[in-house]
């Protein structure tokens, strides 16, 4: 396991609008985000969501020409900790964190890894949560989840 877990927004939105935000506690314990996905976020934050900030602001004002402030204050903290395991979904921010050889999954990914861990009984259940929001997933997606979850 990771020893830094660093979540960008639109996981905490997710799992909060599905009543799922304590699945990333029972997997990771501490979770980690910034002071710019807390705003974005606009929850009060559980005791085991610790928010911090990158040191170089100036590495996190470059990346934000690439991607938005959330994800770009998310990527600079990962790229600070050698161990870190950063949650993103959106594709210019997964691109962006593969050129610099950072550890990265999307929700879904995080909600396999639960499943697999034993933290959730049905990837499906999740899924048809999601469904029900403004968090759009294309059947092939879903295939492959559902796949990769073994529910298929």
């Amino acid at each position: 396991m990771q020893k830094i877990i660093i979540a960008d927004t639109s996981c905490l939105i997710i799992l909060h609008k599905i009543g799922h935000l304590t699945l990333l506690k029972d997997v990771f314990k501490t979770v980690y985000i910034t002071a710019i996905v807390a705003k974005e976020f606009g929850v009060e934050l559980p005791a085991w969501i610790t928010v911090t900030n990158p040191i170089n602001i100036d590495f996190q004002i470059i990346l934000n020409a690439s991607v938005d402030l959330g994800e770009a204050s998310a990527i600079a903290l990962a790229f600070e900790h050698k161990h870190a395991l950063i949650i993103l979904d959106d594709l210019k921010a997964r691109k962006l964190a593969t050129s610099l050889n950072l550890v990265f999954t999307g929700t879904f990914g995080f909600i396999i890894m639960a499943k697999t861990l034993g933290k959730l009984t049905s990837v499906k259940t999740i899924i048809d949560k999601i469904k029900l929001t403004n968090f759009h997933i294309t059947p092939e997606l879903e295939q492959q989840i559902l796949e990769k979850s073994g529910e298929l």
